[in-house]
């Protein structure tokens, strides 16, 4: 089970941090990410690092501004946004993945989402 918090309301310029807390013994085995919807939009991917922590994949439109990490002895998973533009608004999914860390394709255990909306 994953249960996803630190969304809000924040000013064009602003940082967040989401935290995921995952359920389980084997939280060091997934691949975890973060997907974003929108609203009137597909979901889609914004970031996910390897099981170990060690490798990190982003989306062309956060990197450099958003940073995904994980802690597997506190069975977390972190994205800190920083420089939040208004476009980056949606709702934020944490999700895993025990088959692949780097296809978003093959996340298929998700949390519910926590809404992050950012101010022009």
């Amino acid at each position: 089970q994953l249960q996803a918090s630190g969304g809000g309301l924040v000013q064009a310029g602003g940082s967040l941090r989401l935290s995921c807390a995952a359920s389980g013994r084997t939280f060091s085995l997934y691949g975890m990410g973060w997907f974003r919807q929108a609203p009137e939009k597909e979901r889609e991917f914004v970031a996910s690092i390897i099981y170990s922590g060690g490798s990190t994949n982003y989306a062309d439109s956060v990197k450099g501004r958003f940073t995904i990490s994980r802690d597997n002895a506190k069975n977390t998973v972190y994205l800190q946004m920083n420089r939040l533009k208004p476009e980056d608004t949606a709702v934020y999914y944490c999700a895993a993945s025990k088959s692949s860390w780097y296809d978003p394709n093959t996340f298929n255990y998700w949390g519910q989402g926590t809404l992050v909306t950012v101010s022009s």
